[in-house]
């Protein structure tokens, strides 16, 4: 059992949703209040083409994890021999995908992505995780997510367009940003790092800045139901694109494994940036992954 405050057994010893049980009838309605405009963005970033051409490497990505592959069979050059016939001169277009979720696109890691010891979180057997799925904790637990969304713009607080590779955000920071938060809400954290690709690869994959583990035991101990965020592992990444902290501080550890709060990443957030909106409606559902770690997602901002 881990020795730090945690929510094992807060939502039951067979809990396998941890702080999404926050998210009530009564919270979900309450979130709704938060759009005033009825104005909908996307904010995930791109699946773009197959393996065989450029187009996957255009989209911001950790080096050495397997792009995402999207084959059509309209043109008869991929997996199929060409756009089927389905009668009276009509035809169809079929897609084919796979994706590796972790670090090459807009992704929800499951509650047992992550561990330590022989337990995920809730003390629910780690044994449980194998080749062919996890048989508790995995992202089909989730269902969908409905909240208030609570945008903390970081780099627009500082007055730059991006945070350095090498920032940190603390407690101090998220505190004088936003509205307050309340139990329920998602903590959308932006460092504007995606938009550095566009840049520069290398610069990308030089180190990216992330919540520090301070910041985050801040996150838990608000009862967030989930914490998204545009960077590629919430916390930050040092230049061999591995988080830097020790386990007692690994954010992964600190929210997912201990505080069963599901972690969103990869987000696109330049254009909700740009409304100059703290609070939305945040909505996000992953694919219902028997057994999965995580799956892709194109979560929502509703202003």
């Amino acid at each position: 059992m881990v020795a730090e405050p945690n929510n094992w057994g807060r939502f039951g010893p067979d809990d396998q949703r941890g702080t999404l049980n926050l998210l009530t009838p009564e919270v979900v309605l309450r979130a709704l209040g938060a759009a005033t405009t009825g104005q909908v963005l996307s904010l995930a970033l791109p699946i773009r083409g197959a393996t065989s051409s450029a187009a996957p490497a255009t989209v911001p990505h950790l080096r050495g994890r397997p792009l995402p592959q999207h084959f059509m069979s309209v043109d008869g050059g991929d997996y199929a021999a060409g756009a089927r016939p389905i009668g009276a001169g009509l035809r169809v277009a079929d897609d084919a995908l796979v994706v590796s979720p972790h670090g090459t696109t807009t992704h929800m890691d499951a509650l047992c992505h992550m561990w330590s010891g022989d337990e995920l979180y809730n003390a629910h057997p780690a044994a449980r995780v194998r080749s062919y799925g996890a048989t508790r904790c995995g992202i089909e637990q989730v269902g969908g997510v409905v909240a208030r969304g609570v945008l903390f713009d970081v780099p627009r607080h500082h007055g730059v367009d991006h945070l350095p590779a090498g920032h940190r955000v603390g407690p101090g920071e998220l505190e004088a940003l936003g509205p307050g938060l309340r139990a329920g809400d998602v903590a959308v954290i932006r460092t504007g790092w995606p938009a550095v690709w566009r840049r520069s690869p290398e610069e990308y994959w030089s180190g990216q800045p992330g919540l520090s583990a301070e910041a985050g035991r801040w996150l838990a101990a608000r009862d967030v139901a989930a914490v998204a965020c545009d960077n590629a592992a919430v916390g930050g990444l040092d230049s061999r694109q591995a988080a830097a902290e020790g386990l007692d501080d690994d954010l992964h550890l600190v929210l997912l494994h201990r505080h069963g709060i599901h972690l969103m990443e990869m987000l696109w957030l330049e254009e909700l940036s740009a409304t100059g909106r703290a609070e939305f409606v945040f909505v996000a559902a992953p694919l219902r992954i028997e057994g999965g770690t995580g799956s892709p997602i194109n979560p929502l901002a509703i202003l």
